[in-house]
C-alpha cells in the first residue's frame, strides 16, 4: 500500500469511500489467513473473514491508534474467532490422539504406496497440516497460530489477544510442544519411523473424500511437496514443525469481499 495506512483509516474514519474500500481490501487476507488457521473449513473461514470484515468497518470510529491498525484488526478478529456462536459450534472437539489414531485407518503398504502424484500429496499434505490445529484448544490454538505461524512477536501477540506477555509465552509454549511431539511422532515428512506418511495415506484420504479431486486453491498456491518434503529433511528437529505449519502458501481469501462488505456496511442513498 502506497500510502501510510495510518492517513487512509484516517480518512475512511471521517466517512470517505475510497479509503475505506482500500482498508478493507489491505486487511481482508490478513484476516482470512488468521480465519482458514483458525477454523481450517474453508467455506466458515469465508464467513467468518466477512463477518470480521464488516466487525472492523463498523468499529473503526474505536480505533484510536494506541497501536499498530493491523494488531488491532487481529484483535477484532481472533475476539470473533474464539467467541461467536456459530464459529464455536462448528467445533468438533478433536484431539492429537484422535487424530493420530485416524491417519492410521487405511494406510496402503509402502510397496503399494504412488509417490508420483505430487499434487495430490501437496493437497493431502496442506489439508492434514491445518487441520492439525484442530486438535489445539481454541486459546492454545490462537497462540500458536499468531505465534508460530503468522510470526508476531511475543508482545503484539499478547496485545492481540489481551492478556500479559507471560501468559502468552506460556500458551505458545504449551502449543508449540505439543505440535511439536505429535509432528514428530505421527508426520513421515518429519520421522521415517512414523506409520503414516502422505504416500500411504492418499489413497484412503481420495477414497474417503478428504481431498477434492482437484486440488483447491489453497494447496495450488502452496509449496510444492517436493520442496516441502526436502525442506524438513534439512530442518532441525525443533524448527520443522512450524516450518511445516508455514508452508501452506499465502492461504489468500478464494473471494474479494470487498464490495459485499461494504454494500453490508453502507447506509443505501436516501435519494
Amino acid at each position: 500500500m502506497s500510502q501510510n495506512i495510518n492517513t487512509i483509516v484516517s480518512r475512511a474514519q471521517q466517512g470517505e469511500a475510497q479509503a475505506l474500500e482500500q482498508l478493507v481490501r489491505h486487511i481482508q487476507d490478513r484476516v482470512h489467513r488468521l480465519a482458514i488457521r483458525m477454523l481450517v473449513n474453508p467455506e466458515l473461514a469465508q464467513e467468518a473473514t466477512q463477518e470480521i470484515l464488516i466487525r472492523v468497518v463498523t468499529k473503526l470510529s474505536t480505533f484510536k491508534g494506541d497501536s499498530k491498525f493491523e494488531t488491532w484488526v487481529y484483535r477484532v478478529a481472533t475476539n470473533y474467532l474464539l467467541s461467536a456462536k456459530k464459529v464455536l459450534a462448528s467445533d468438533m472437539g478433536l484431539t492429537f490422539d484422535m487424530f493420530a489414531d485416524g491417519l492410521l485407518d487405511g494406510l496402503v503398504d509402502e510397496n503399494a504406496a504412488s509417490s508420483e502424484d505430487h499434487v495430490m500429496l501437496n493437497e493431502l499434505r496442506v489439508n492434514c497440516t491445518m487441520a492439525m490445529m484442530l486438535c489445539l484448544d481454541r486459546d492454545h490454538r490462537a497462540a500458536y497460530v499468531l505465534g508460530d505461524v503468522l510470526e508476531l512477536d511475543h508482545h503484539e501477540a499478547a496485545e492481540v489477544l489481551d492478556v500479559a506477555p507471560a501468559t502468552y509465552r506460556k500458551r505458545l509454549s504449551r502449543a508449540r510442544s505439543k505440535v511439536q511431539e505429535f509432528t514428530a511422532q505421527s508426520c513421515g515428512l518429519v520421522s521415517k519411523t512414523a506409520a503414516c506418511s502422505c504416500p500411504r495415506r492418499l489413497p484412503a484420504a481420495i477414497a474417503n473424500n478428504c481431498i477434492a479431486s482437484v486440488p483447491d486453491v489453497l494447496s495450488r498456491a502452496a509449496p510444492d511437496y517436493k520442496t516441502v518434503r526436502d525442506l524438513a529433511a534439512r530442518t532441525a528437529d525443533n524448527l520443522v514443525a512450524a516450518k511445516l505449519q508455514r508452508a501452506t502458501g499465502p492461504l489468500s481469501v478464494s473471494k474479494d469481499l470487498v464490495c459485499e462488505v461494504l454494500r453490508i456496511v453502507t447506509p443505501p442513498d436516501p435519494t
